[in-house]
């Protein structure tokens, strides 16, 4: 396909493949899948294995982008025919936002949702916090194998375990700091996108959950020193933060409607578009699949206004309206391109004038 660098839509009924023309974008993007976590479950059924190629041109350069899954495989991802040997370092360089259905996850699942979600936005501009990340993880993996063997052999070596605690501590301070300073700078944005969106209807908010508020990474392991080896786990750290929902003064989740928690999702998302466009300096691509249930049309309306202006850069929509969203988008001038998927074939359709 070629592809408007403005706005690109999709049509067709629902389960002809639409979702997957997204995924694939979000795949050449972030190196994963916006809906699946385990890669071989986006193989085709019957076959063995996947690909996915694209053109990136960003500022005048063009990037040849592949990724390859086969199963029973590690993943295999390069740009410019160059594979990468850590896909950390693919992160950030065409940054990617994606409006779902799925975003409920983030409201109705547990902390780990709200956690990844932040963590993804932090680390498409801050290579330094998705090493911490790493080392963070690959430590705590350690120390809670560690606790585990303690049980197993019926021993405890406490200078063992302290080196594990200062593998974590480091790290952990560190993105708590950050995602104490992100939380500062993206509640303005986050709420600026729901009142343009609600029509400042009601009052929500945002905010971030930590027992690094109170006390260092290194006080908490010492604390929970007993517990943790009674648990056989790392019962406290970064890796129990939360963000928590509100609106009113009462948990979205229980006490929002269905448009208040769509209006509230889709604000989170364009207001990390518009926290990645400052911080990355460019415009991300931004994903809207299958947006368009349980918002009411005023709200739509916003959304659409807000979405068609000349700030974003690309944007990819999917719909089962054919004329809907062309028709907004045209009234605001955009180029556009409209296409027809069918059982997993895309037809190119004629725009017409506005």
């Amino acid at each position: 396909m070629q592809l408007s660098p403005q706005a690109n839509f999709f049509t067709g009924l629902n389960g002809s493949g639409k979702t997957n023309l997204l995924d694939a974008v979000h795949y050449l993007c972030a190196c994963k899948s916006a809906f699946n976590p385990i890669d071989s479950q986006s193989i085709r059924h019957e076959a063995g294995f996947f690909v996915i190629q694209g053109s990136f041109d960003k500022n005048g350069t063009v990037h040849e982008v592949y990724c390859g899954v086969k199963t029973g495989q590690k993943k295999v991802f390069k740009r410019n025919h160059k594979e990468y040997e850590r896909l950390a370092d693919h992160i950030g360089l065409f940054p990617v936002v994606i409006i779902s259905p799925y975003d409920t996850d983030l409201i109705h699942e547990g902390s780990e949702e709200r956690r990844k979600f932040t963590d993804s936005i932090i680390s498409q501009f801050n290579r330094g916090y998705l090493e911490d990340l790493i080392r963070y993880n690959k430590a705590l993996l350690q120390r809670n194998m560690l606790l585990r063997d303690f049980a197993v052999r019926r021993y405890f070596d406490e200078e063992t375990l302290h080196i594990w605690d200062l593998q974590l501590a480091e790290p952990g301070n560190r993105i708590h700091e950050a995602r104490k300073t992100f939380i500062e700078q993206f509640n303005p944005e986050f709420l600026k996108a729901y009142h343009a969106i609600s029509q400042s209807r009601e009052d929500v908010s945002l905010r971030y959950r930590s027992e690094l508020h109170e006390a260092t990474m290194e006080e908490i392991l010492l604390r929970n020193r007993e517990r943790d080896r009674h648990l056989q786990r790392s019962d406290g750290g970064i890796h129990k933060d939360d963000f928590v929902f509100g609106i009113g003064n009462y948990p979205l989740r229980k006490f929002g409607s269905q448009g208040q928690q769509k209006t509230f999702l889709i604000a989170l998302k364009l207001a990390q578009f518009e926290f990645v466009r400052e911080h990355c300096g460019i415009k991300p691509i931004l994903l809207l699949d299958d947006i368009f249930d349980k918002i009411d049309e005023t709200r739509l309306a916003c959304l659409m206004e807000l979405v068609s202006r000349h700030t974003f850069g690309q944007v990819f929509v999917s719909d089962t309206h054919e004329y809907r969203v062309p028709a907004l988008f045209r009234n605001a001038g955009a180029e556009m391109k409209v296409f027809r998927v069918h059982q997993g074939t895309v037809e190119e359709l004629e725009t017409q004038p506005g």
